[in-house]
């Protein structure tokens, strides 16, 4: 990991901030691009097709049927421990407000808003040889929290089919519509809609640069929740902070992927060189090693500050999608984040609590988007229409402006369509809503 020492290294740091934006190379561009318009003029075929030459597998069908789902049988230690993360998110998306209807009154009009969940929404679910429980169970409780009704889940296949632990979570989340697809196709299968996909209204949940780069081309045609890029922890570690504990949260975060980002900021005297030591002690004995390590080296970064403030100030520059507060008052010290994705606690909050059952969600922003958005929630799956509700006394009040801003931005039937009630022949003289 590489060493900086701040503010002499400021030119540095801006470096390595500049290098975490989301960037999208015109190759990936084209390629997803290519996949998105494959999938619009073939449908079915196409995805049958992609299927194969992206994943190795030729399906029959792209439907997993509700008794393929049912038939998953995973260890039942590892099923309790879902049931139990299942359990924990549920309490905590029940306590997110949800968008109700509310009117505020003008003498005798209404103006408020009626809130409605969405009707139908696609998972994103990481797939292929890998399992991916908790990204099911991070995106699908908070959408049936919500209230929204139909959920659909994609996920990639491999040659020995869906991983049984993805579909037993998916089935204790009462997700019974589920394809085998992956990759952008799925991604333009959800928005698009195919023979046997019907289009969704928003699409959520992880997945690769292609992934990525689809939702953001279909953005518009459909919701997406966010632009995910590479996952990332900073961590500010006082003097009790234990060096152990530190590199083992780094790695949690460097293990994801190449890409992933793991930074330690201190103020503590020589605790950096105690974290590097421990790091190289316990990449010894990790399965994962050869991806953690070159996380590490490529995007690993180890920062000595002045003191605490200095350290605070870093993190909201930062805005990281993790940040964990190994400090001595770490409740204090969170009052004065301003942007992050999820925020740990003290030494006994690692990271890995959020990534599968405290209650927040793991589907955060990264990339310093944490600036301007939050992780994924119930508000996610809710939207809501304005109402209006004047009568003839008030839309008389009104209809003057109404008709004085219309016209001072040349829009004359504007202006026409509010004092055309005005002409004496038009009473308003049903009861008033709530009479």
């Amino acid at each position: 990991m590489r060493r900086i020492t701040l503010p002499e290294d400021e030119r540095l740091l801006q470096k390595f901030l500049e290098q975490r934006k989301n960037f999208f190379s015109g190759d990936l561009l084209t390629q997803t691009s290519e996949i998105i318009e494959r999938v619009a003029r073939e449908g079915d075929q196409a995805l049958l097709d992609l299927t194969e030459k992206y994943d190795g597998v030729r399906l029959k069908e792209l439907k997993i049927s509700q008794e393929n789902l049912e038939a998953a049988d995973i260890d039942k230690q590892l099923l309790e421990a879902l049931k139990t993360s299942k359990e924990n998110l549920e309490d905590f998306y029940r306590q997110q407000s949800r968008k109700q209807s509310w009117f505020i009154s003008r003498g005798r009009s209404l103006v408020g808003e009626q809130g409605r969940p969405l009707e139908r929404v696609g998972l994103y679910i990481p797939g292929g040889r890998a399992a991916y429980p908790s990204s099911v169970l991070m995106t699908a409780i908070p959408a049936r929290a919500a209230g929204v009704e139909e959920i659909v889940a994609v996920t990639p296949p491999s040659p020995e089919g869906i991983n049984p632990v993805t579909v037993k979570a998916l089935e204790l989340c009462g997700v019974s519509e589920v394809y085998a697809l992956g990759g952008a196709q799925a991604v333009a299968a959800l928005a698009l809609g195919t023979e046997s996909i019907r289009s969704v209204d928003k699409i959520v949940g992880p997945g690769n640069k292609y992934v990525t780069m689809a939702k953001k081309i279909l953005y518009g045609q459909v919701d997406i929740d966010m632009l995910a890029g590479p996952s990332e922890i900073l961590i500010i570690a006082g003097e009790e902070a234990r060096p152990d504990f530190i590199a083992a949260d780094l790695l949690a975060q460097a293990e994801h992927d190449p890409e992933a980002r793991a930074v330690l900021v201190t103020f503590a005297d020589d605790l950096l060189k105690k974290v590097e030591l421990e790091l190289e002690k316990q990449l010894e004995k990790l399965t994962t090693a050869p991806t953690a390590r070159k996380a590490l080296d490529s995007h690993g970064l180890l920062v000595r500050v002045a003191d605490l403030k200095e350290a605070m100030d870093l993190a909201n520059r930062y805005a990281p999608e993790h940040l964990e507060l190994l400090v001595k008052e770490p409740l204090a010290a969170a009052g004065e984040i301003k942007h992050a994705g999820s925020i740990f606690l003290g030494s006994c909050s690692p990271e890995v609590l959020g990534d599968y059952l405290a209650g927040p969600n793991h589907v955060l922003p990264t990339a310093g988007t944490a600036r301007f958005s939050s992780g994924l929630g119930v508000e996610d799956f809710l939207k809501s229409s304005g109402l209006i509700y004047y009568d003839y006394q008030e839309l008389k009040a009104e209809s003057r402006n109404v008709a004085l801003i219309a016209e001072a931005e040349g829009l004359t039937a504007h202006a026409r369509a509010a004092l055309i009630r005005l002409d004496g022949s038009f009473r308003n003289r049903g009861k008033f809503i709530y009479d």
